[in-house]
């Protein structure tokens, strides 16, 4: 068959016939043509706050969610005495070697050392964050700071 004018339908289900109300009892659309009962709901644009007053109740009660949530990943603290119970001397420390001593979760990207306790070993951290004096601590041990 070829496409032309005369031979165009629409796709079936996309067109529907208009619903004719307000012709009589019998045609299960008449006395009020589908507009239900008196009032507001009965009026033409009447019925539209209705909704929203059931919601105000819901509304009132959430609360204000202000500021906003850094996407940025944020590093889980590690003490000094952390690092000196899992790990010897001379060891490199990575976030990796953290995740296999269990010292930090597999889900946790980044790691921070803090300066609380005692640390008496040489250690190497490589990509791992510090505070200035835990730096400072590392590297009077002999170890170094990636």
């Amino acid at each position: 068959m070829t496409l032309r004018a005369h031979t165009l339908k629409s796709a079936p289900g996309s067109r529907h016939s208009r619903k004719r109300v307000g012709r009589g009892n019998a045609s299960g659309h008449g006395n009020y043509s589908g507009h239900g009962g008196k009032g507001q709901t009965a009026r033409s644009g009447g019925n539209a706050g209705l909704k929203l007053k059931g919601f105000k109740m819901l509304l009132q009660s959430t609360p204000k969610l202000r500021g906003f949530k850094s996407l940025a990943t944020k590093p889980m603290t590690l003490t000094l005495d952390d690092l000196e119970k899992n790990f010897n001397d001379g060891d490199v420390v990575t976030v990796a070697s953290l995740h296999e001593k269990k010292v930090i979760s597999k889900t946790v990207a980044a790691a921070k050392v803090v300066n609380t306790g005692e640390l008496k070993k040489k250690l190497v951290l490589e990509g791992i964050k510090t505070t200035k004096t835990v730096a400072e601590i590392i590297k009077g041990l002999g170890g170094e700071v990636k």
